[in-house]
């Protein structure tokens, strides 16, 4: 067996082997299972990503490649998604990030150079090193850190959200294409601009159910969609008010629409798999989760909405949302006045001056349902899901990361921002009106009183 051999079996089995004996070393953990699923794809997909980075940067090579993926020998890349992927994470779970970073990042400064055999390295190789490391080796540590010790819930959705996307947009067409010869991504990059355009707007608006329904676990039910890792509360709200899998059928619409825009056979195939295995083994298990877990809630809601066919109008149960708008602000009344007249389902629309005076300064969305408030853009995004379908995905946008503030910041400046709110009091009675709103009787005159904000 010549140099080249022996390096390419040594950079899958080795791994492989520390994987294997740090696994067995180390006692087992309820969430740890889920933590290592995550760290794994999350190398595997990025790993590929780093790969056809360095194609275009020329940090190293792969002159006998062989056997590849991207380019790259295959056994170096399994290799390595194993060393990075699984083995600090077993190793280093109990201990804070930096340690794990530091040694892991020092084992491979020194294994690149011993790997010449199969791997060129150019003069820029730090550069490319450093690059990996961030992009791959930093958010694996965090994603199984986070997963298994339970802590970061919004970081680590939203990992989990690019992990997804980059596993059913990249790798797997990536595999497809080096099993099965074909023009690769040539048929989407050959595409006029418009077209291109259109078609990357096509397939994120069929991925926003999908989406903004890990932002619901996340916000709504604490929780993500991982096995190990599920929402501690039902989620019935936000899109899933209509559809009861939002995240199968958004994933499914997406692969059938990056097929045809790849015109890859083998890519519809997969698209066709991943809704066989929605439909039938993962509903079944879902199914049966849930109704253990949550029992007559789950009941009534899954008798009301269905997989893969949306509704038109929401579902509601239990107690009606509340939605705080100041009457004394102009656009907030004309808003108000354009919610209430367009028959809302489970939301009551309320003063905000019924409030205690300084606790509110923008438009509150109160869900009641034990999960926290939130005002301004992301209220409206709230307030949209209770009238129909379109709005609700409308609402959903809004309420995406990044989105919502820049939103937000644009609003501000614009003059919408937040403002001192008056409370309402009943100057024949001389008390503060009760959450519950507007006094019943006529005779009871209205009057702005000041808050300590106006003195």
């Amino acid at each position: 067996m010549n140099g080249v051999a022996w390096t390419r079996a040594a950079a899958l089995y080795m791994p492989l082997m520390a994987a294997a004996f740090s696994f067995l070393l180390t006692s087992r953990r309820p969430r740890r299972f889920a933590a290592l699923l995550l760290s794994f794809l999350w190398v595997a997909t990025t790993l590929l990503v780093m790969q056809r980075l360095n194609q275009m940067a020329g940090w190293w090579t792969f002159p006998n490649a062989g056997a590849s993926l991207c380019g790259m020998p295959l056994e170096l890349y399994l290799g390595w998604v194993i060393l990075w992927g699984l083995v600090p994470q077993i190793v280093f779970s109990s201990s804070g990030i930096a340690w794990p970073l530091a040694i892991f990042a020092l084992i491979d400064l020194y294994l690149m150079p011993l790997c010449k055999a199969i791997v060129h390295l150019q003069p820029t190789w730090l550069a490319g090193e450093a690059f990996a490391i961030a992009l791959v080796l930093l958010p694996a540590l965090c994603i199984a850190r986070w997963t298994e010790h339970n802590t970061h819930l919004k970081a680590r959705a939203a990992l989990q959200t690019i992990t997804a996307g980059l596993l059913f947009l990249f790798l797997i067409p990536e595999i497809i294409f080096a099993l099965r010869s074909g023009d690769g991504w040539l048929p989407l990059l050959r595409l006029p601009e418009w077209q291109l355009q259109l078609s990357i707007q096509l397939v994120l608006l069929l991925a926003l159910p999908g989406v903004a329904a890990v932002v619901e676990f996340a916000t709504r039910g604490d929780g993500t969609p991982i096995p190990y890792d599920p929402p501690t509360r039902l989620v019935i709200s936000g899109i899933y008010r209509y559809l009861a899998n939002p995240m199968q059928t958004s994933c499914t619409l997406v692969m059938f629409c990056w097929a045809g825009l790849l015109r890859n056979g083998w890519l519809l195939l997969a698209a066709a798999m991943s809704a066989i295995y929605s439909a039938g083994i993962a509903d079944w298990d879902e199914r049966r989760d849930l109704k253990l877990r949550f029992g007559d809630p789950w009941r009534e809601y899954s008798a009301g909405v269905r997989n893969w066919l949306p509704r038109w109008r929401p579902f509601h149960s239990g107690e009606s949302a509340k939605l705080y708008i100041a009457a004394t602000c102009g656009p907030c009344s004309e808003l108000r006045r354009w919610l209430e007249a367009r028959n809302l389902v489970g939301l009551e629309i309320l003063d905000a001056e019924t409030l205690p005076p300084g606790t509110i300064r923008r438009m509150r969305y109160d869900p009641r349902d034990g999960s926290r408030s939130v005002e301004g853009v992301r209220a409206l995004g709230r307030a949209l899901e209770h009238l129909h379908l379109l709005w609700a995905l409308a609402g959903a946008a809004l309420r995406l990361p990044l989105i919502w503030q820049g939103i937000q910041l644009v609003m501000d400046a614009s003059g919408l921002g937040p403002r001192i709110v008056p409370a309402y009091t009943c100057a024949a009675q001389g008390k503060t009106l009760t959450e519950g709103g507007m006094p019943q009787t006529k005779a009871v005159v209205l009057t702005s009183a000041s808050t300590p904000n106006d003195r």
